[in-house]
């Protein structure tokens, strides 16, 4: 997938805005981190297929803050950087035999089954960190910046038209051919079941009730404990396998 990177147009460096250090040297620890992992695994595994499509999300929106396509650097970096932070916690939970969050479970035991294919390993990687991670990321922020969710609503909602824009690339990109075409295909019915927009709607209203549940814990992790598993569920079913 070497042109994931190049799926968004360029901005206008004049726009650079002033960066916190601390952040940015943690999302750049963060990209290091994914690399890192890209490395060491297979290329046809389904974690390694995922990681690298969020690589490229994720530098694409570094890239953006630095040149000044989010309004409010400091909040879009925190953003960032607590998303990424529930992805790595889950490849963490793995390496240490620790059973990761429900929504990363599909895919970590699908991961190398020969049935399953490139496209179906990233768009349930999307699944699980859209679905679940990015609401729990967005009340980590607001707890981080000391503000309400509306105030992220911003940096949220361009994150999600990045990630729209890279699922189609990727739906382009990890295709395996014209008989993609065909009516018949399982792919096509298995895939057009699932939408990244309704997901990320979905996930912000998930995230405003989180938040407005914060001060009743017993509630809030019922509700997330909930979401995880729904998560997980529609992982699951886009990890069908699939005969060729």
């Amino acid at each position: 997938m070497p042109q994931l990177e190049q799926f968004i147009p360029p901005v206008d460096p004049a726009l650079a805005p002033v960066v916190d250090p601390a952040l940015d040297a943690s999302v750049h620890d963060v990209i290091a981190r994914m690399r890192a992992v890209d490395a060491a695994l297979p290329a046809r595994d389904g974690i390694a297929v995922f990681n690298r499509v969020y690589l490229a999300v994720t530098q694409e929106v570094d890239r953006r803050i630095d040149t000044g396509g989010f309004p409010d650097a400091r909040t879009a970096r925190t953003l960032d950087l607590r998303f990424a932070e529930r992805y790595l916690a889950a490849v963490d939970a793995a390496v240490a035999d620790r059973p990761p969050p429900a929504c990363w479970r599909p895919l970590f035991q699908m991961r190398r089954h020969p049935g399953v294919r490139p496209l179906q390993f990233a768009l349930a990687g999307i699944n699980a960190h859209i679905g679940h991670d990015l609401a729990l990321a967005v009340v980590d922020a607001c707890r981080d910046l000391g503000c309400e969710p509306a105030e992220l609503e911003d940096a949220y909602d361009r994150v999600g038209d990045l990630l729209v824009a890279l699922e189609e690339r990727i739906r382009e990109e990890l295709m395996p051919g014209p008989d993609l075409l065909q009516i018949a295909d399982p792919l096509t019915h298995l895939l057009g079941s699932w939408s990244l927009e309704r997901a990320r709607d979905a996930t912000w209203t998930a995230a405003r009730a989180l938040w407005a549940l914060r001060r009743l814990p017993d509630v809030a992790g019922e509700f997330t404990e909930r979401l995880d598993t729904a998560v997980g569920f529609a992982g699951r079913m886009l990890l069908t396998p699939l005969r060729d």
